[in-house]
């Protein structure tokens, strides 16, 4: 049975590095040393990724957590920076997507995402309409690397574990997709996915990147 579908997740692979400038303007924003901020920073993400949290109520926790006093501006303008930060493309990424599409393969988005930085993706990328299928977490409930969130992206693509190619930076992700059945490559530079897409044989079924 071959493959019938791709799955990509967005940060860090079909997106750029995050934005350093916005990375910075938020830690200016709070005062904190960085990495007090970076620990911070991720206490709270899978609750956000999750819907347990908006943009602004993360910001609202974040700056009682760490003893700050920012005001409805200051939260309003982190919150921006955060979306900001995460708002970047991998131009090569998309490109594939689209030959993907081109060559008849089902594509996907499945991505831990929360309210604010969904809302300026789907203001600055008009190229996400072009998937098949949009998986957000937080509008689940649901969020990697929980099962319920790949058998449901599998049932809104219609597709077998081994029809399906999922992409993923973190390997808890890719791990809890072999679980499942489904075939995975842990993403770090395009270079490598077209290595292993050789490696492992699906070069014979998908265009290269």
């Amino acid at each position: 049975m071959g493959l019938r579908a791709v799955v990509f997740d967005y940060g860090m692979v079909l997106t750029g590095t995050p934005d350093v400038e916005a990375h910075d303007a938020m830690v200016r924003i709070t005062g904190l040393p960085a990495e007090r901020f970076e620990q911070l920073y991720w206490v709270d993400r899978h609750a956000y990724d999750l819907g347990e949290l908006s943009g602004i109520t993360f910001w609202e926790k974040f700056s009682r957590d760490a003893g700050l006093d920012l005001g409805p501006g200051e939260l309003d303008e982190i919150n921006r920076l955060d979306a900001r930060m995460w708002t970047s493309q991998d131009p090569a990424m998309v490109a594939w997507q689209q030959r993907l599409k081109q060559r008849g393969l089902l594509t996907a988005i499945l991505s831990n995402m929360g309210d604010t930085v969904l809302e300026k993706i789907e203001r600055e990328f008009q190229w996400i309409v072009d998937f098949d299928v949009l998986v957000w977490s937080y509008q689940l409930g649901i969020a990697k690397p929980d099962p319920a969130i790949y058998r449901h992206t599998l049932q809104q693509l219609g597709t077998a574990p081994e029809e399906t190619l999922f992409l993923d930076d973190k390997l808890v992700n890719i791990a809890a997709a072999r679980a499942l059945g489904i075939n995975a490559i842990q993403f770090t530079t395009i270079d490598r996915l077209r290595d292993d897409l050789v490696t492992t044989g699906f070069d014979s079924e998908l265009p290269l990147p």
